[in-house]
C-alpha cells in the first residue's frame, strides 16, 4: 500500500458478489400481518470486480451463470487493457477459482502480481464494503418485478460510484483496517 500511495504501484481489491433476485428486507415492524412482495430467488446477477484502492475506479465482469477461473482471466485482461505503466497488484480472497493454474498463468503472462489474504478475513478486503453499500442502495426493502430491472439497478449503482455515490464511498472505502495486534488477553 505504501508503494501505491507513492504512485509506484496500482493496487486493486478483487472479489465477486452474487446478487439474488429475492427478498432483502430492511426493517418491517407492524401490529398486523404484512405480506411483502418478493422475487423467486432463482435468478442471480454475478459481479466480479476489481476496486482500485486509491482512486476507487471499478473494473467489472458480470454474468448470470457462475463466476469461475475464466471470469477471473477476463478481469485480468480488462486490467491489462487499462494500459497502466505501473506494476499491478491484486488483493484477492482464497476462492478456489482464483487460486488455480489457469489464473496463475494468465497473471504471470500479463505481469500482474496476485496477493492472497489470509483465510476467513473478509474484513481485510476493501471491496466487501462496496458490496455492502450496493446491497443497501439497491436491494434492502426494494421489490423488483423482473430480473432486468434488478440487474439494471445494480449496474447503475456500480456505474455511479464516481459520480452520485462518490462522497459516500470515499469515506466508506478508506484504507483503515481493524488490527488485532495490540489486544491483550482477558484472562
Amino acid at each position: 500500500m505504501a508503494e501505491a500511495k507513492a504512485g509506484q504501484r496500482a493496487v486493486f481489491f478483487v472479489d465477486a458478489a452474487h446478487f439474488v433476485l429475492g427478498a432483502h428486507l430492511g426493517f418491517v415492524w407492524c401490529f398486523e400481518r404484512l405480506f411483502v412482495k418478493s422475487g423467486s430467488g432463482r435468478q442471480r446477477f454475478n459481479v466480479l470486480a476489481a476496486l482500485n484502492a486509491l482512486t476507487h475506479e471499478l473494473i467489472t465482469v458480470t454474468n448470470e451463470a457462475y463466476i469461475n477461473a475464466h471470469s477471473v482471466c477476463e478481469l485480468l485482461d480488462k486490467l491489462a487493457l487499462l494500459g497502466l505503466s505501473l506494476p499491478i497488484t491484486l488483493v484477492l480472497d482464497n476462492a478456489r477459482y482464483q487460486k488455480c493454474a489457469l489464473v496463475f498463468e494468465k497473471a504471470e503472462a500479463l505481469n500482474i502480481e496476485l496477493l492472497y489474504l489470509p483465510p476467513y478475513s473478509p474484513n481485510l478486503n476493501l471491496i466487501e464494503r462496496l458490496w455492502k453499500f450496493v446491497k443497501k442502495q439497491c436491494l434492502y426493502s426494494i421489490y423488483y418485478p423482473d430480473f432486468s430491472l434488478f440487474k439494471a439497478a445494480i449496474s447503475d449503482c456500480l456505474a455511479q460510484c464516481h459520480t452520485t455515490h462518490k462522497e459516500a464511498l470515499d469515506s466508506l472505502l478508506s484504507l483503515k483496517f481493524q488490527s488485532f495486534k495490540n489486544i491483550k488477553s482477558m484472562t
